[in-house]
């Protein structure tokens, strides 16, 4: 699954990695992730809030795919148009887009797509990543990183103690 995550940047973020996502009404940067099935990280990017989906997906979606072998990719409806030709013939992908019916209204989480969504309450978990405190996205992609270590182990942790 692939999908983003706008979050509000603290003051000590640049204003050249920071952008006004205007769908969320925030001012701050953008985590683009790429998750198996299992809910387990495969790629992250940072970017300005203001980057679109598409843009950030061709570059996340070429990084995860040169290191991971992939051949089915669910997405929202922000990630439809030009894309999914586009994964289809750089990567080999099929992008599959799931869309909610016309008969539900706010916020639905669709088939599928709450693995991506379980996500990232597991990062709101994480004090340090409620809000953007990097300088730089690269740190900021770091603590994201930090964050599924720490919650990789305790699950492994778990499932061993008894």
């Amino acid at each position: 699954m692939i999908d983003s995550q706008s979050v509000k940047a603290d003051a000590v973020a640049g204003s050249e990695s920071r952008g006004f996502d205007g769908g969320k009404l925030v001012n701050g940067r953008k985590r683009h992730v790429v998750v198996d099935t299992l809910g387990l990280l495969l790629g992250v990017m940072v970017t300005a809030a203001d980057t679109g989906d598409r843009v950030a997906a061709r570059v996340l979606l070429g990084q995860v795919a040169c290191a991971h072998r992939l051949a089915l990719i669910w997405a929202d409806g922000g990630y439809t148009g030009s894309l999914i030709e586009f994964c289809l013939a750089v990567f080999a992908l099929v992008l599959a887009i799931v869309k909610r019916s016309d008969g539900h209204k706010g916020f639905v989480v669709l088939h599928k797509r709450w693995i991506v969504e379980r996500f990232f309450a597991h990062l709101m978990r994480t004090r340090r990543l409620v809000r953007d405190f990097e300088r730089r996205t690269t740190s900021a992609e770091a603590m994201v990183y930090w964050s599924m270590i720490l919650f990789m182990t305790r699950r492994l942790a778990r499932s061993h103690s008894g």
